[in-house]
């Protein structure tokens, strides 16, 4: 930590490019932690050696750009902009069929109508019912959107809800600070108001920072399973927040 703590002082007060060198090197490994983390299946376009080359290049913005008299970890920071690097590159490419980004809006707006109807989570049947089809579907959906697309519950929070907002948007005015805060009181409701698998990803995910990998391990699953599963906990969030942010626009 003290040999951090040098390189960072020499970096910031003159500029060292050796310092600077030295700090990506002892971070390189959040590129490969932030890659492994979106348990994203490489196309043809993008190999796995590829996104870590992005992840990279985040990495060495993050270190530009920190400030090390915030009371914020390098680390927090620097995976925020990793993982943007990597998404944009990926968005840039149209990662995702058509179809699936269909199967992803379908699902997010059953989620989010059942449960307004019910009070509560909806299973899989009433899915499947809403949307008619067969359970089967409603997994083979889930299992698509999962491999292709980036949920994220950190994005989902950046964006308040809005799943078509810039990777990251946040306004700097009181009111959408205000926002922000009430989506974050909300979500955490939200949270615990999930089926109980989904609440244990998305803790074991998000707060202890584990990977799909090791959930997996913990729950006794397969990792493809774990990957759905979170997939439909981050569209129910979604959905709820969505509605969070319309009721402030409705509001405003």
């Amino acid at each position: 930590m003290e040999v951090r703590d040098k390189l960072w002082r020499d970096y910031k007060t003159t500029g060292c490019e050796r310092a600077r060198e030295r700090l990506i090197e002892e971070y390189a490994y959040l590129a490969k932690y932030a890659v492994d983390r979106l348990n994203l299946s490489p196309s043809g376009a993008l190999s796995r050696e590829d996104l870590i080359g992005h992840a990279i290049v985040g990495l060495i913005d993050a270190v530009e750009k920190f400030d090390p008299g915030r009371n914020v970890k390098f680390e927090t920071y620097a995976l925020s902009r990793i993982r943007g690097e990597v998404i944009d590159v990926i968005r840039s490419l149209d990662w995702a069929p058509r179809s699936v980004r269909k199967y992803e809006i379908m699902l997010r707006d059953a989620y989010a109508r059942l449960e307004m109807e019910l009070d509560r989570p909806p299973n899989d049947d009433e899915v499947a019912r809403y949307l008619g089809v067969d359970v089967a579907e409603v997994e083979r959906m889930l299992a698509l959107v999962a491999q292709s697309a980036l949920l994220s519950l950190d994005e989902t929070i950046a964006s308040g809800g809005d799943v078509t907002a810039p990777n990251g948007f946040q306004g700097d005015d009181p009111a959408s600070s205000a926002e922000r805060s009430e989506q974050k009181r909300l979500l955490a409701e939200a949270i615990n108001a999930l089926p109980d698998r989904e609440r244990m990803v998305i803790s074991l995910y998000y707060y202890d920072n584990l990977t799909q990998k090791e959930i997996a391990e913990v729950l006794g699953v397969t990792e493809s399973r774990v990957c759905q599963i979170h997939t439909k906990a981050v569209l129910r969030l979604q959905g709820k927040l969505a509605r969070t942010s319309a009721a402030f626009a409705l509001a405003a």
